[in-house]
């Protein structure tokens, strides 16, 4: 059985122990996921099911999309996503997946978008060391050459370097996070610790890929 649901971050707070201990949690509002479609080993090459979640106006669907949703017999989402399972035969399409299958005590990994901070220089996107302090230097915080000194590149810049850019808004997954409580009635997980992207992000909650880490 397929255990990941789609949600949204709502933001971090904390709850007590009976001991009066004191544990930081994030909590995720998921509701119900809907199956939108089975990929199959026959048809696509691999064994994947595609759920979504989250209202969307149908004015902001595309047409391409809304042929999909009427496929599926599904209202429009804002989230999609593909979760690879073993057998393709496990979720019909139309079938809803609920906060339900995840337990207090579970190890989940969380996928989800970084926070977007803007354009960074090389010292704090990369970690690059910054150069001489004195007064003669006139690179304190420059990336340095970045000219290609190998016969038959010329003066250019090699594809991959290190240089400024944007930072944040990438993928990025932490794993063995504890699921604290499930609130069923509410749909709410409060997940132990932080997880990535800012408040109001969508996020992929997931069965653990390392569970018998020591």
């Amino acid at each position: 059985m397929i255990k990941a649901i789609l949600g949204k971050k709502l933001g971090m707070t904390q709850i007590f122990t009976e001991e009066g201990g004191v544990i930081p949690v994030t909590v995720v509002e998921s509701g119900k996921n809907v199956v939108l479609q089975n990929r199959t080993m026959e048809n696509d090459g691999y064994n994947a099911v595609q759920i979504g979640f989250g209202e969307v106006k149908e004015k902001k669907v595309t047409k391409p999309l809304k042929g999909h949703f009427a496929k599926s017999g599904a209202d429009p989402v804002k989230f999609i996503r593909e979760v690879r399972l073993n057998d393709a035969s496990e979720y019909n399409v139309g079938d809803t997946i609920g906060v339900d299958i995840f337990a207090e005590g579970d190890l989940v990994d969380v996928v989800g978008t970084s926070k977007g901070k803007g354009f960074a220089g090389a010292i704090k996107l990369h970690n690059f060391a910054r150069g001489p302090m004195k007064h003669g230097s006139k690179s304190h915080r420059e990336p340095g050459s970045t000219g290609a000194m190998i016969s038959g590149h010329g003066g250019r810049v090699l594809k991959g370097k290190k240089l400024p850019g944007r930072m944040g808004t990438n993928q990025v997954t932490i794993q063995r996070l504890n699921i604290v409580r499930v609130d069923k009635e509410r749909n709410l997980l409060l997940i132990k610790g932080a997880i990535p992207g800012p408040k109001d992000s969508f996020v992929m909650v997931k069965e653990t890929v390392k569970p018998n880490k020591k």
